[in-house]
Protein backbone atom coordinates (compact mmCIF):
# COMPACT_ATOMS: atom_id res chain seq x y z
CA UNK A 1 0.00 0.00 0.00
CA UNK A 2 2.76 2.12 0.90
CA UNK A 3 4.98 1.63 -2.63
CA UNK A 4 1.43 2.65 -4.24
CA UNK A 5 1.19 6.09 -2.50
CA UNK A 6 4.95 6.48 -3.11
CA UNK A 7 4.42 5.69 -7.00
CA UNK A 8 1.35 8.10 -6.86
CA UNK A 9 3.24 10.70 -5.65
CA UNK A 10 6.45 10.31 -7.90
CA UNK A 11 3.87 10.51 -11.08
CA UNK A 12 2.22 13.80 -9.57
CA UNK A 13 5.80 14.97 -8.98
CA UNK A 14 6.67 14.34 -12.58
CA UNK A 15 3.44 15.75 -14.18
CA UNK A 16 4.24 18.91 -12.32
CA UNK A 17 7.43 19.45 -13.76
CA UNK A 18 6.20 18.49 -17.34
CA UNK A 19 3.22 21.53 -16.88
CA UNK A 20 6.05 23.54 -15.91
CA UNK A 21 8.43 22.76 -18.44
CA UNK A 22 5.59 22.90 -21.01
CA UNK A 23 4.73 26.70 -19.87
CA UNK A 24 7.90 27.97 -20.02
CA UNK A 25 8.47 26.20 -23.52
CA UNK A 26 5.25 28.42 -25.04
CA UNK A 27 6.44 31.26 -26.99
CA UNK A 28 4.45 34.74 -27.61
CA UNK A 29 3.50 35.23 -31.37
CA UNK A 30 3.07 38.86 -33.16
CA UNK A 31 0.94 38.68 -35.97
CA UNK A 32 0.97 41.46 -38.42
CA UNK A 33 0.21 42.08 -42.23
CA UNK A 34 -0.10 37.88 -42.54
CA UNK A 35 3.24 37.61 -40.71
CA UNK A 36 3.53 35.91 -37.65
CA UNK A 37 7.11 36.06 -36.12
CA UNK A 38 7.92 35.51 -32.26
CA UNK A 39 8.51 38.13 -29.57
CA UNK A 40 11.83 37.19 -28.93
CA UNK A 41 12.59 37.38 -32.33
CA UNK A 42 11.41 41.36 -33.03
CA UNK A 43 13.17 42.40 -29.41
CA UNK A 44 16.49 40.53 -31.23
CA UNK A 45 15.55 42.96 -33.88
CA UNK A 46 15.67 45.75 -32.11
CA UNK A 47 18.89 44.70 -31.21
CA UNK A 48 20.47 44.08 -34.53
CA UNK A 49 19.29 47.73 -35.59
CA UNK A 50 20.37 49.09 -32.63
CA UNK A 51 24.17 47.76 -33.41
CA UNK A 52 24.76 47.10 -37.07
CA UNK A 53 25.79 49.11 -39.42
CA UNK A 54 25.93 48.00 -42.83
CA UNK A 55 28.89 49.13 -45.30
CA UNK A 56 27.53 51.53 -48.16
CA UNK A 57 27.57 49.26 -51.06
CA UNK A 58 25.09 46.96 -49.27
CA UNK A 59 23.18 49.75 -48.97
CA UNK A 60 22.61 50.69 -52.74
CA UNK A 61 22.50 47.20 -53.71
CA UNK A 62 19.24 46.40 -52.18
CA UNK A 63 15.80 47.72 -51.91
CA UNK A 64 15.46 46.10 -49.13
CA UNK A 65 16.20 47.41 -45.21
CA UNK A 66 19.88 46.99 -44.29
CA UNK A 67 18.96 44.51 -41.49
CA UNK A 68 17.94 41.94 -43.79
CA UNK A 69 21.48 42.10 -44.79
CA UNK A 70 22.49 41.04 -41.37
CA UNK A 71 23.44 37.18 -40.89
CA UNK A 72 21.78 37.33 -37.36
CA UNK A 73 18.12 37.85 -38.02
CA UNK A 74 16.05 35.55 -37.01
CA UNK A 75 14.65 32.96 -39.48
CA UNK A 76 11.10 33.72 -38.83
CA UNK A 77 12.18 37.28 -39.55
CA UNK A 78 13.53 36.54 -42.63
CA UNK A 79 10.32 36.44 -45.34
CA UNK A 80 9.47 39.92 -44.61
CA UNK A 81 12.66 40.96 -46.50
CA UNK A 82 10.84 39.55 -49.45
CA UNK A 83 8.01 42.04 -49.14
CA UNK A 84 8.06 45.60 -50.34
CA UNK A 85 6.58 46.69 -47.28
CA UNK A 86 9.79 45.25 -45.26
CA UNK A 87 10.93 48.50 -43.70
CA UNK A 88 7.12 49.60 -42.43
CA UNK A 89 6.54 46.23 -41.53
CA UNK A 90 9.61 45.84 -39.49
CA UNK A 91 8.99 49.22 -37.70
CA UNK A 92 5.71 48.11 -36.76
CA UNK A 93 6.83 44.55 -35.18
CA UNK A 94 8.99 47.01 -33.41
CA UNK A 95 6.37 49.26 -31.99
CA UNK A 96 4.14 46.26 -30.94
CA UNK A 97 6.90 44.56 -29.02
CA UNK A 98 7.27 47.75 -27.50
CA UNK A 99 3.16 47.83 -25.87
CA UNK A 100 3.50 45.20 -23.42
CA UNK A 101 3.06 42.73 -25.77
CA UNK A 102 3.83 40.05 -22.80
CA UNK A 103 0.91 40.96 -21.21
CA UNK A 104 -1.07 40.90 -24.33
CA UNK A 105 -2.08 44.57 -24.05
CA UNK A 106 -2.07 44.24 -28.35
CA UNK A 107 -3.96 42.05 -30.31
CA UNK A 108 -1.34 41.32 -32.40
CA UNK A 109 0.38 39.21 -29.62
CA UNK A 110 -0.95 35.64 -29.08
CA UNK A 111 0.42 33.20 -26.56
CA UNK A 112 0.78 35.51 -24.12
CA UNK A 113 -0.66 35.25 -20.40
Amino acid sequence: MASRAVSGCLLCAVALVFLVLLQGTQSVYIQYQGFQVQLKSVKKLNDLVGQWVPSPGLQDQSPQPSVCQHPALPLDLRPICASKDAASIFQALRTIANDDCELCVNVACTGCS
